[in-house]
């Protein structure tokens, strides 16, 4: 499968990451064989957290068994650091690692949140602690919120190795500054940040629960997924195409395979192809940011 550099940490990615929060929806064998076959498909890129069910214990035994080849993205929640200390040394303790790889401030969404992380006894204190440990080796950010809100956390968090967000053609049709991931990624290229996408596979927000109750819904997905082959392969080809380091794969077990398939036949997309999918879906609801605020 194709790497790409992961901004200035000296570690290529593969062009898909995989989310690992499929593994919270199976048992042992069967998350000991996901991972088995994300490694024999030559995938690199791991990325799981603590708010993400099982997934850490299960993860474990193969990351444990392989750990020379997985790059082990992990995330916090917590905004002060005591909270992040904790979380972190639970993760370290679930996985039964000592050491992780890229270490992220995840679902960033409000900017008073910025200004507890980056204060004294914030979240960012701990991480930079760790770093320096060597116990976390890369920092990262994740946010489903308003562009405007990351690129500030870039200018104010000054080590940033990575950030994760949304960017699927129905995010890049919307022609708006809620949606203008494009100058996050213009700018992460400038400043060396590697860029990591979800939100690919997003056909749009679920109905709502009295349209479809939360147990009936097929796909344990944030978002209703695109489920075809066809259209999966076309939103992988699109996202991997933007300049993104890594497209992370979706969180229901069901369709990673088509997803991991979409990633080692990718070979590019034109900008034609690439215009016309934003032209079709541009109307499309869209799966963020409003209808992800917690």
């Amino acid at each position: 499968m194709q790497t790409r550099p992961l901004g200035d940490t000296g570690h290529d990615s593969t062009i898909m990451t995989f989310g690992a929060i499929a593994l919270n929806w199976l048992d042992q064998e069967g998350a000991n064989q996901m991972v088995e076959l994300m490694l024999d498909r030559g995938v690199n890129h791991f990325d799981v957290a603590p708010m993400y069910g099982d997934a850490e214990l299960k993860l474990g035994p193969k990351l444990r068994q392989h750990r020379e080849d997985i790059f082990l993205g992990c995330k916090t929640q917590e905004r002060d650091a005591e909270g992040a200390r904790r979380k972190m040394d639970q993760s370290l303790n679930r996985l039964g690692v000592d050491h992780i790889d890229l270490y992220q401030i995840h679902g960033l969404e409000y900017e008073h949140e910025l200004d507890t992380i980056t204060a004294e006894g914030g979240a960012l204190e701990t991480i930079r602690e760790a770093k320096a440990e060597g116990t976390i080796s890369h920092i990262g950010l994740t946010s489903h919120g308003n562009p405007q809100l990351i690129l500030d956390a870039i200018d104010r968090i000054d080590d940033l190795d990575s950030l994760m967000f949304p960017l699927n053609p129905v995010v890049v049709g919307k022609d708006d500054e809620d949606h203008a991931y494009d100058a996050v990624l213009e700018r992460a290229a400038e400043e060396g940040i590697g860029t990591l996408g979800i939100k690919a596979f997003a056909r749009g927000p679920w109905p709502s629960t009295d349209e479809l109750p939360e147990a009936d819904r097929p796909y344990a997905n944030w978002y209703e997924p695109v489920d075809t082959p066809d259209e999966i392969t076309e939103r992988f080809d699109f996202a991997a195409s933007q300049g993104l380091t890594s497209v992370v794969s979706m969180g229901d077990p069901k369709l990673v395979s088509m997803v991991l398939h979409a990633a080692t036949q990718y070979d590019g997309m034109t900008d034609e192809a690439q215009r016309s999918l934003v032209e079709r879906l541009r109307h499309d609801d869209s799966p963020v940011p409003e209808q992800l605020h917690h």
